[in-house]
């Protein structure tokens, strides 16, 4: 069984060089950190055997005489390193080290550096070396090369979409983020980094995406911190690419998740929606704000609440706060939210079938795809929850807009915020009326 911090195991491993590494610069293995990880291993056109171990690990320091004799044997023909996990944790953390020791084989494309599964003996070792350096030079001969590839040069912002990734430097940095009322996620790479280079098309595409979908409330930015070393050493850069989230009058916290496009983007959107006030809830006044709502954001939620009359301003009021809860619940999904009065927009009614239901009533339109869904259970949180839970997950049933296109809509006044008045009936005025004559029959 492996070491593990978590792990019962932990409690056998003797903690006898807790605080010194398990080699030493007479080792033929290569003491590897952050400073010299890229370069020694990712920028080198040998096989490296690597080791993730922690000082503390029995494990990890039964395998040190192995481990210094398979070096010492593969010596100018495979390299052997070893990497301090628990003190340099975020070199471990890129390539996914749960437990110790974890050995890695960084051969023909050292950015998928494959898990060694062998046997611990040096002989074991020596062999999966070998056999790793057959395949290595199989894949030369094949026209393989996980060679590496130095198109992201220094100063170039990241290298994505490169308009919208934006370069910062120890000059602007200061007035492009941190006064800055947006949410900055900052890249900080090195040019020779080839998990950098990874990351390089991903943080293109996430800029590109999130300049759309956040209207430029969360943005991406890149530091050469081989170039600008006061940046770098303001926030305590140690590895590479190395990933902070800058939002104002806040510490700036380490970004630990995944560097795909995909993820990225999902954190993003979770600062936006964080620092986001909630959609704002606009009346139905006109033809304008139906269309602007609906055709700049992928759905908008429309309620079509009961008259005034039937339930005054408090009853409306209620409806709406309700209405404001779920804007502020699915604000990370950037609808738009509309009300208007039963009555006031009947061609809007007749398109979504609304009228069968009663009121209050709901509907979810589609502009794009000119489909709608209705709320069928209750105008209530947990009903509208529901509802909306349901189109997230693409659930629920759906039907074309009536007419294939946005209704008309009527220009009305807004809501005044009080309860509503009875129309005032003209008086009749009776003084001509002979009353002996209401009492007899016209033939």
């Amino acid at each position: 069984m492996d070491c593990s911090p978590s792990s019962t195991s932990a409690v056998a491993c003797v903690l006898v060089l807790s605080v010194q590494g398990l080699y030493s610069p007479s080792d033929d293995v290569v003491d590897l950190s952050p400073s010299n990880f890229d370069r020694e291993v990712m920028q080198s056109d040998s096989l490296w055997l690597v080791e993730f171990y922690a000082p503390w690990c029995g494990h990890c320091q039964r395998l040190v005489p192995d481990w210094k004799k398979a070096a010492t044997a593969l010596k100018g023909i495979v390299k052997v390193g070893a990497v301090d996990a628990d003190q340099h944790k975020s070199l471990g953390g890129q390539y996914g080290v749960r437990g110790f020791p974890t050995i890695k084989i960084f051969g023909s494309n050292k950015n998928k550096p494959e898990d060694y599964q062998g046997g611990r003996s040096s002989q074991a070792i020596v062999d999966a070396a070998i056999n790793a350096l057959r395949s290595l030079v199989k894949d030369r001969m094949a026209g393989k090369s996980g060679g590496s590839d130095q198109s992201r040069q220094s100063g170039s912002g990241g290298g994505a979409s490169k308009k919208d990734v934006v370069e910062l430097t120890d000059d602007n940095f200061d007035q492009t983020v941190l006064n800055s009322d947006d949410v900055w996620m900052v890249e900080f790479f090195a040019p020779w980094c080839g998990h950098c280079k990874n990351l390089e098309p991903e943080w293109a595409a996430a800029a590109t995406e999130l300049k759309e979908q956040t209207k430029g409330k969360v943005r991406l930015g890149a530091v050469d911190a081989t170039v600008h070393q006061v940046l770098a050493s303001r926030y305590g850069i140690r590895g590479f690419p190395t990933i902070k989230v800058f939002r104002k009058g806040e510490d700036p916290e380490d970004y630990e998740g995944g560097r795909s496009r995909s993820d990225i983007v999902a954190r993003a959107l979770d600062l936006f929606s964080e620092n986001a006030p909630p959609p704002e809830l606009l009346e139905m006044l006109n033809e304008d704000v139906l269309k602007k709502t609906c055709e700049d954001h992928q759905l908008c939620i429309i309620a079509v609440l009961p008259h005034i009359l039937d339930t005054g301003a408090s009853g409306r009021n209620g409806y709406l706060e309700v209405m404001m809860k779920m804007a502020e619940k699915y604000k990370k999904k950037m609808w738009g939210w509309l009300w208007t009065e039963a009555g006031a927009q009947m061609e809007l009614e007749t398109s979504l079938g609304i009228g069968g239901f009663g009121y209050p009533a709901m509907a979810a339109i589609n502009a794009r795809k000119m489909k709608f869904a209705l709320l069928k259970g209750s105008f209530s949180e947990t009903g509208i929850h529901e509802f909306l839970r349901d189109l997230s997950v693409g659930r629920g049933s759906t039907a074309p807009v009536g007419g294939g296109a946005l209704p008309k809509i009527n220009a009305v006044e807004p809501w005044d915020g009080k309860d509503g008045e009875l129309p005032v009936e003209d008086d009749i005025d009776l003084s001509d009326v002979e009353l002996d004559d209401l009492g007899k029959d016209e033939l």
